[in-house]
């Protein structure tokens, strides 16, 4: 009896092991997936999420927005809309006479909705070199300038004379500070390659 028991625990024994090594050397299929690369840029519409100052908020300030859409690179959807994006006020400007308050917003990392994170390098978009703000301020005073036109002639009168316009003088008043409204649409362009190496799927 004890001999037919231990030949069965032998048996058992080589079994089981036989299974783990054929366990240990199955391979899991794996998606052929190598990413994809977004380039330098591209576009990301999005959406403000709180107000930005310049007149409250100090460089380093975290600032986060969403994606208003989703953006699709053939038929996938690289961004879906919700996603969010994480950054940081880079630079601010205070106003000064003649020139209103500018900032520059650097964007450095996207937040899918299942958590996963992707670094990207990006700003918020604006056509003068991404900084927000920094226009002229508003004239303070005005002067009057003779505009000579050219002469008018009717069947029993004729006139030229000069008319006067009121032009922007020179001097100009003490610019205000730039805010960007929570709820506010923008972009965001990428300043360099975002490679997407992990999407959502349905």
């Amino acid at each position: 009896m004890k001999k037919i028991l231990s030949v069965i625990f032998i048996i058992f024994g080589l079994v089981s092991f036989s299974t783990a090594e054929e366990f240990d050397n199955i391979q899991l299929p794996m998606r052929d997936y190598d990413g994809i690369e977004l380039p330098a840029g591209t576009f990301i519409p999005i959406i403000n999420t709180q107000d930005i100052s310049t007149e409250y908020c100090p460089e380093g300030y975290k600032v986060k927005f969403i994606a208003s859409n989703d953006l699709f690179l053939h038929e996938t959807n690289i961004i879906p809309k919700g996603t969010e994006f994480f950054g940081y006020v880079e630079e601010i400007h205070e106003p000064v006479i003649g020139t209103h308050a500018s900032m520059k917003i650097r964007i450095n990392k996207m937040l899918l909705s299942d958590t996963f994170e992707i670094p990207i390098k990006g700003y918020i978009y604006t056509s003068n070199d991404n900084l927000i703000g920094g226009g002229l301020s508003a004239p303070a005073e005005y002067v009057k300038v003779p505009h000579y036109q050219q002469k008018f002639q009717g069947r029993f009168w004729s006139h030229r004379g000069p008319t006067l316009q009121i032009r922007p003088g020179g001097k100009r008043l003490m610019g205000e500070h730039t805010k960007v409204n929570a709820g506010e649409d923008g972009l965001i362009i990428l300043t360099a390659p975002a490679y997407i190496t992990h999407t959502l799927t349905n």
